[in-house]
């Protein structure tokens, strides 16, 4: 099993911080070798100071770390990173201030040969504390990028009130109620907090809905917030793999535009490692995983993240795939 390098995809509104954290990486002796691309080095302003070498479009920095734009193709800059000697611990890919994450996320779907290299691990949405409720008024962006993370910096913290910062959070939950979140200032967080988090460990979800796999419980959520929807399932008996598939493809193909992300760890019959599963849209992709920890139940796990998803028709259409 060859070793897939971590991708985070980092998004956010220009000045929440994005630049702000990307230079923490490129700059801090953090131990660890980082790969780093970003849109224009314009944006990010880099210190010349630190940088030791540069080939055509990519930076060397002092601390170990590489810096390079975007000109043309991600696959193609994925490739030539891929090339050079030394393992990247992670690559971070920054999408500019509006742009919509999926279709970067989606890259590392796509390609075969990235796909083999590449894992993406997980997408981290910078939020400023101070100005998200407005943005979130003024743009259908803010919303997406904030329900299509998988981690949640909430930055400037210090620039709200502990009343405000509650409410900010308490917007972000209903947004994304499956998303980690991190309070920060000045993007200060130790790196590791944030990136190559492994972040289908959907253990992560049950911190934060403990209830998630409790028998007293229903084992259906549904969160339900003006602009967005979020549902997880859960399924007791093994699936029937081809059922999975058929209905997963046929969920993602006439459902797609609307699902933004859908995330799952599931048990198929027959198998003994977790199949982790995700999906961008109509993009997805999934594998086999390891064995499951021992004190796991074995059992399916699915979350779907979107506008207007039908809960019913997901819900009986997942339960459906279990092994008769």
């Amino acid at each position: 099993m060859n070793e897939q390098i971590p991708v985070t995809v980092l998004t956010g509104y220009l000045g929440a911080g994005k630049t702000t954290l990307l230079n923490r990486v490129l700059s801090e002796n953090h131990g660890k070798k980082f790969a780093v691309i970003v849109n224009e080095f314009g944006e990010i302003g880099i210190d010349s100071d630190l940088v030791v070498g540069a080939d055509e479009e990519v930076f060397e920095m002092n601390n170990g770390c590489i810096c390079c734009t975007v000109r043309g193709d991600l696959i193609r800059i994925i490739g030539g990173l891929l090339k050079r000697k030394g393992k990247f611990d992670a690559i971070l890919v920054e999408t500019t201030g509006l742009a919509d994450p999926a279709p970067v996320a989606q890259t590392f779907f796509a390609d075969d040969d990235v796909k083999k290299h590449t894992k993406l691990d997980s997408v981290l949405t910078v939020v400023d504390a101070k100005h998200v409720l407005q943005r979130l008024e003024d743009t259908t962006e803010a919303e997406d990028q904030i329900a299509f993370a998988d981690v949640l910096l909430l930055n400037k913290t210090d620039a709200v009130s502990a009343d405000e910062l509650a409410k900010v959070e308490k917007r972000l939950r209903g947004l994304n109620p499956f998303a980690k979140i991190h309070r920060t200032e000045r993007c200060q967080i130790p790196l590791d907090q944030i990136l190559d988090r492994g972040s289908f460990d959907l253990n992560r979800i049950l911190e934060i809905e403990p209830e998630f796999l409790d028998d007293h419980h229903h084992h259906h959520h549904h969160h339900h917030d003006e602009e967005m929807d979020s549902i997880s399932l859960s399924a007791e008996k093994p699936l029937d793999p081809a059922k999975f598939d058929t209905w997963i493809s046929d969920v993602l193909m006439s459902k797609g535009p609307t699902i933004l992300r859908a995330k799952g760890i599931l048990n198929l019959a027959n198998a003994d490692s977790r199949y982790v599963f995700q999906a961008v849209h109509m993009m997805s992709e999934g594998a086999f995983t390891g064995p499951w920890p021992a004190k796991d139940k074995r059992q399916s796990r699915l979350v779907f993240i979107g506008r207007e998803l039908d809960m019913d028709a997901l819900k009986a259409g997942f339960a459906a795939c279990q092994m008769a």
